[in-house]
């Protein structure tokens, strides 16, 4: 007995189909906002000198974090500076940030709302659990004809797959608000806005950084996978690397990925700690 196979994948590309066609204006828009800032960010890092980015950045991490830091940020650049990967290491920041601030803008109100809201967490918990298990290549495939080949799509990519923690940790930590706190502003007559914004919102920072953390984290890890559909920067020379099976090339910007990982995740948790 044949069974009828269902035609999800038919389904899916039929969706696609329909959405880049019916939206390829809004799409389109998009796409040169994002890579006007794109340029801009990359054009505004890369015009200042290597070592003037550098000192800035050794200075910010020791007055954020400490003067270890600010010692491991100077020799780890250095090295970056020396290998002849600081362009590549701009490329890849500048996706980064970019993409970190989108998924944080739309991951901070959800999370908020989630957090308030029994109903719409119960709705949001399942399809963050989908967005965390789906492989991370899978991302790539519906930005390409959405946004077509290059550092547009891997932002696309790379919000979706690494805006589920920023959420998470954003519904846990003003879920995690101790009661009593939240029925001592009630008794004082706080409005809901009040209580946000002076009681939950403050208290669950910390939390929320920690979700910041690891969005940059995977953010960073998306971005190097992002190189298979031209997204520039360190991934690119990973992955250019593979291609011409140089694994000496490839190293080398691996441990510039790891030192840039390392910097972020240093000042990020140093952030946290300071506001908590």
């Amino acid at each position: 007995m044949d069974i009828v196979r269902i035609p999800l994948g038919a389904w899916i590309e039929g969706g696609l189909d329909w959405l880049t066609s019916e939206y390829s204006v809004v799409t389109r828009g998009i796409s040169h906002f994002t890579k006007a800032g794109i340029n801009t960010l990359n054009d505004g890092l890369m015009w200042l000198p290597e070592w003037a980015l550098l000192a800035i950045i050794v200075l910010l991490c020791w007055r954020i974090s400490s003067y270890r830091l600010g010692i491991g940020a100077a020799l780890g650049l250095a090295l970056i500076w020396n290998l002849g990967l600081w362009d590549p290491m701009i490329e890849t920041l500048t996706l980064v940030v970019i993409a970190t601030l989108v998924a944080v803008i739309i991951a901070l109100p959800v999370g908020i709302t989630a957090a308030l809201s029994e109903r719409l967490y119960r709705l949001i918990m399942p399809i963050l659990d989908f967005m965390q298990t789906m492989p991370a290549f899978v991302y790539l495939i519906p930005a390409i004809p959405f946004f077509g080949i290059g550092s547009v799509s891997a932002i696309f990519a790379t919000v979706i797959f690494s805006m589920p923690p920023a959420i998470r940790f954003t519904t846990l930590g003003i879920r995690q608000v101790p009661v009593d706190l939240i029925e001592a502003a009630d008794a004082y007559g706080a409005t809901k806005r009040q209580k946000l914004f002076k009681v939950q919102l403050p208290l669950s920072l910390p939390t929320l950084m920690a979700g910041i953390n690891q969005t940059i984290m995977l953010a960073l890890s998306m971005v190097v996978i992002a190189a298979m559909i031209g997204a520039d920067g360190l991934g690119s020379e990973v992955w250019r690397a593979i291609q011409r099976l140089r694994p000496g090339d490839g190293f080398e910007a691996g441990i510039a990925v790891v030192i840039l990982a390392m910097i972020l995740d240093r000042l990020t948790q140093s952030l946290s700690r300071s506001r908590s």
